[in-house]
Parts: structure tokens; C-alpha cells; sequence
């Protein structure tokens, strides 16, 4: 699968409670992560992020990134 956009959007589960862990993921604009893409880190984070909806973290966002000029 191409993910061409990835940079430019974010897949986000922010914390249910003040104080708790939020996760943020690059995805294509449909909410779709590359897997392959991430670190092995940010591949157990994703996991668990998605495990843990509703308990710990809310259902995911997709945001887009703001577009920042190169120099």
C-alpha cells in the first residue's frame, strides 16, 4: 500500500484523563498508518494505543499537520 501523503497527517488518541499519555501516529488522510513505516517503538505504541480506546485514550483523530515552509 502507497502512502504517499503520510507526513502531512496525524493519527491522534489523546488521554481521557488530565495527566495521562496521548499518542500521535503519521498517516494518510483517511487514518490509515503504515505499519512498515514505523519504529519498532511507535509500532507497540500504536498497538497498544488502539487496544486501550475508551479506557484509556479516546477514539483517534485524523489531523492535518501544519504545513511548515522549507528553508
Amino acid at each position: 500500500m502507497d502512502f504517499p501523503v503520510r507526513e502531512n497527517h496525524e493519527l491522534r488518541f489523546l488521554a481521557l484523563e488530565d495527566g495521562g499519555e496521548g499518542y500521535a501516529f503519521p498517516c494518510d488522510p483517511a487514518g490509515r498508518v503504515e505499519l512498515d513505516g514505523l519504529t519498532e517503538r511507535e509500532r507497540i505504541d500504536y498497538l497498544y494505543a488502539r487496544a486501550v480506546v475508551g479506557r484509556e485514550v479516546a477514539p483517534p483523530s485524523v489531523i492535518p499537520k501544519p504545513h511548515t515552509p522549507r528553508r
